[in-house]
């Protein structure tokens, strides 16, 4: 329901205006002059504002800049008589959404309201959603990598359309992480979020668990349950590892997507359900497709969008600013006071080959904090295998300059920081002078 303000000095038609909105499902609230409808707009908020053009104390025009001036986002409709169109349209010019002139009909100030109703519902949809994805790029998908970046671009165009989404990556690449904010930033953020790794079980327990059963349906079947598919009803169901369906199975989840309803083992009722879908797979599909271990029909069924993570060797310019968000979450948690991190220790993590990806990172950075009794995490507080491993970056084709990797880091520890020196250079494991000056080495104060 809508809370509507009509501001207007004529008794009838100030009981017109209330008779019309409150019969279209409005609540509404009545002033009858330019004084009294100010101190109701001082005192709450309202998603639409009507108010008369000409009153005897306070006019429309100052109910207009009162109101923009309480909220610039504040939708106002201007009622005005023949003969005053031109200050209406001078109103329109000042900030008025709208307005209608008398005497006008029922339906046709109701079409002029939803119009202004439906632009609202779409600006504050569009507030929610840019909020959200403002607040996920800020918190947790680090990064500010090319790569990351057009991962972060395909996000935010397919999130709020209501479609289904295949998540390629190498294990330990944030799969779940994509699935759990495309749901988030959507329209079905209100609902449900359940995921399940289809690898995790055999099928018959993973065909249990995603349609439910029936009391008796098979042996210790007590009582009916309720699948994934019902459970996620209005929401987003993630199914990771796909590609380790089994060809039945694969079956059953390309019929739930073409038809939208599900039937729970031993019943012969179809239920309908209404789910978004997103998949993810560390290998692949097209590639188990062509081998014959994934359903081709299901694989184009499933494959409207498909969003690629890359691996952390592929974006090494992003781990200095991982390890410093780990750093973060893992010194409040253990109530410790270290600050960064040695040049060494960042050399290390940087040629480290990463085979785990970010989880793995995430996991070397919280051992270096539990055991690091220092300011700042050494060598000696990472694992073996990432200190006596040898530089493998260096002996890959795509060998980098030394200059051009630092020059490369600096540049994304600014941007991640958003120009803050003092972050950047902990971040980066060096002092602020030691930032400075290579700032004026590679010219890029």
């Amino acid at each position: 329901m809508f809370d509507i303000l009509a501001i207007e000095d004529d008794q009838r038609m100030r009981e017109l205006l209330k008779e019309i909105l409150s019969r279209n499902g409005c609540s509404v609230f009545t002033a009858k002059n330019g004084e009294e409808g100010i101190g109701l707009l001082e005192r709450r908020t309202f998603d639409l504002i009507i108010t008369d053009l000409k009153m005897p104390d306070i006019d429309g025009i100052t109910i207009l800049s009162k109101a923009r001036e309480l909220n610039p986002e504040n939708l106002v409709i201007v009622i005005t008589a023949y003969g005053t169109v031109e200050s209406a349209i001078e109103a329109m010019k000042l900030g008025a959404y709208d307005y209608i002139q008398k005497p006008f009909e029922p339906e046709e100030l109701m079409l002029v309201i939803k119009k202004a109703l439906d632009y609202k519902r779409l600006a504050d949809e569009n507030l929610r959603l840019s909020s959200q994805l403002e607040s996920c790029r800020s918190e947790e998908l680090i990064g500010t990598s090319p790569r990351m970046t057009e991962v972060k671009i395909l996000m935010e165009r397919i999130s709020p359309l209501d479609t289904t989404v295949v998540i390629e990556g190498e294990t330990g690449t944030g799969k779940n992480l994509v699935a759990k904010t495309i749901h988030r930033i959507s329209k079905r953020s209100s609902g449900k979020f359940l995921s399940i790794n289809c690898g995790a079980l055999t099928e018959t327990l993973l065909e249990s668990e995603l349609f439910g059963h029936e009391k008796g349906a098979f042996t210790g079947a007590i009582k009916q349950k309720q699948g994934l598919f019902e459970a996620a009803h209005g929401g987003t169901l993630f199914l990771d590892e796909i590609n380790n369906a089994s060809l039945n199975m694969q079956i059953k989840l390309l019929k739930v997507l073409e038809e939208g309803r599900i039937m729970r083992i031993g019943s012969t009722e179809s239920v309908p359900v209404d789910v978004r879908i997103i998949a993810a797979s560390n290998i692949p599909i097209k590639k188990e497709v062509d081998e014959g271990k994934f359903r081709q029909d299901l694989y184009y069924r499933l494959k409207v969008v498909t969003v690629t993570m890359p691996s952390l060797r592929e974006r090494r310019d992003d781990i200095p600013l991982l390890a410093h968000h780990f750093l973060d979450r893992y010194r409040e948690r253990f109530n410790k006071e270290i600050q960064g991190f040695t040049t060494e220790a960042m050399d290390t993590l940087l040629t480290y080959d990463w085979p785990g990806n970010v989880r793995e990172l995430e996991h070397v950075v919280e051992r270096g904090v539990i055991l690091e009794h220092g300011k700042k995490i050494g060598i000696s507080s990472l694992p073996a295998e990432l200190r006596s491993r040898p530089k493998e970056i260096m002996s890959s084709k795509s060998v980098m300059r030394l200059e051009d990797m630092e020059r490369q880091l600096i540049q994304s520890a600014l941007r991640f920081f958003n120009g803050k020196r003092d972050s950047a250079a902990r971040a980066l494991g060096i002092s602020t002078a030691t930032l400075w000056r290579k700032l004026k080495k590679y010219n890029l104060d």
